[in-house]
């Protein structure tokens, strides 16, 4: 059974707190299959994620009735809800819609209640379907399976030894990887208690009583910034940071502040979660750890040749394990694109493993890994030596075009402090390889960010 806490236990058991409403294991059950009776015969529907009860019980019964589910994002534009509407065929909305629906809505009633018992739908279904950002093209359909949610959550869980006493807090969007299956659908699957915070803000995490809390680097960089909100979060048994790279200055400071040195984890929509520090094992900062329970890793060069794992070749990271999709919605050339002819799916980053297994994410293939002056550069180990300097508050790194070089380096900086362009330039130089120095320094107010704190380096010019 995919959720196989609601099935287990006390249904007087707190299962979920959201927007002020909380839900006990009997209150999601029966809520939930209330919804599941509604739908029950559907294909797909979409589900305009918003941090609330109302998407709980709307994925749950989607999950419990064998229905696709369509996760939308609520802050989307009516032209991005447009394609996804109908590139994934949803037939309608399940709970709250946008104004512009444009399909008929099924209403999630918090109280109503029904004890129908449905069959386990096959493992092999579609759970969810979740688009992707859209950053080189219109947003793609990622099919994830029942099976394949269950093996991602099971891995995560003998990784950070997770169980049933734990309690998750988190303040995440419900519309990804990140805060939803794992934030939701793992704790439903661990049988512990959940409390989504709304917003991820210092102070909600610090009020809220946890053992296992989940963030992006953005998070963790403004709880550090909180000294008193960072102080409580001492009582917790794990910290984890994801979706995005941890600033190595962040990491020492959660680490000294609170106690817990994070874990850090890599992940994509298309693969789950694949590579994860230990609960109990080693945690480096700006290293996401070893492959997980059932998968399998491999960097390539540009040519297809093995990239040794020596802690410094870099190479294109591939991966396989039974937490990975089964293909991009309607894109048959997309979906055979990504996979290699011998069974192994390109991530599309590029990566440095050690001996030990451990991995190191230098970024995205098409805008991390800079190829300056006959050198490969990793667009992150730069920006970590920026961050190493007390003046920057937030560091972006990008190869822009250059006759002489072929990409020159160019950092995008925010500063809480005084500095020149040449101390920042000096400060990287002292600290890496002169060839790794940035050429330019442009001082910006703010960087670009997704909804998960990524920064969009593709509008940084």
């Amino acid at each position: 059974m995919l959720l196989r806490s609601l099935g287990a236990g006390a249904d007087a058991a707190e299962a979920v707190e959201i927007g002020g409403v909380r839900l006990t294991r009997g209150d999601l059950l029966g809520g939930a299959t209330a919804v599941a009776e509604r739908i029950v015969g559907a294909q797909r529907v979409a589900v305009l994620a918003t941090p609330a009860a109302s998407t709980v019980l709307a994925v749950v019964g989607c999950l419990i009735a064998g229905v696709t589910a369509v996760p939308v994002p609520p802050d989307s534009g009516p032209a991005e809800r447009r394609h996804i509407l109908a590139d994934s065929g949803a037939q309608a909305w399940l709970g709250p819609a946008p104004d512009d629906a444009g399909l008929p809505g099924i209403p999630v009633r918090r109280h109503a209640r029904s004890w129908h018992s449905f069959p386990e739908p096959d493992s092999a279904a579609t759970a969810l379907i979740m688009y992707t950002s859209g950053t080189t093209g219109a947003p793609k359909g990622v099919m994830v399976s029942r099976r394949a949610i269950a093996a991602g959550l099971d891995a995560v869980a003998d990784a950070w030894a997770w169980t049933s006493a734990d309690t998750l807090v988190h303040g995440l969007p419900l519309f990804h990887l990140h805060g939803l299956v794992l934030g939701v659908l793992g704790p439903l699957r661990q049988g512990s208690a959940l409390i989504h915070t709304g917003r991820p803000t210092p102070e909600a995490y610090a009020a809220a009583p946890g053992t296992l809390y989940f963030g992006v680097p953005t998070v963790w960089s403004r709880v550090v910034e909180n000294g008193t909100a960072a102080a409580e979060l001492k009582s917790a048994r794990l910290l984890v940071s994801g979706s995005a790279p941890l600033p190595a200055p962040v990491f020492d400071k959660l680490a000294a502040l609170t106690g817990h040195a994070p874990v850090e984890r890599y992940g994509m929509t298309e693969t789950g979660i694949t590579l994860s520090a230990r609960a109990a094992g080693e945690r480096r900062p700006g290293w996401v750890g070893s492959p997980l329970l059932g998968v399998q890793t491999r960097l390539r060069d540009d040519d297809g040749a093995d990239v040794p794992a020596d802690g410094v070749g870099i190479g294109g990271l591939q991966v396989r394990g039974p937490m990975l999709f089964d293909g991009y919605l309607g894109r048959p050339e997309a979906t055979a694109a990504s996979w290699t002819g011998d069974g192994w799916f390109t991530t599309g980053d590029v990566a440095v493993a050690d001996a030990d297994g451990f991995h190191r994410i230098v970024g995205r293939a098409s805008v991390d890994l800079i190829k300056t002056g006959g050198f490969r550069v990793g667009a992150g180990e730069v920006e970590t030596a920026l961050l190493g300097h007390p003046a920057v508050a937030e560091a972006a790194v990008v190869g822009v075009a250059d006759d002489d070089l072929g990409q020159r380096i160019v950092a995008h900086v925010v500063l809480r402090d005084t500095a020149t362009a040449q101390q920042l330039i000096d400060h990287v130089a002292a600290d890496l390889s002169i060839h790794k120095r940035p050429r330019e320094i442009r001082i910006v107010d703010t960087l670009p960010r997704n909804a998960m704190g990524k920064v969009q380096k593709k509008l940084l010019s």
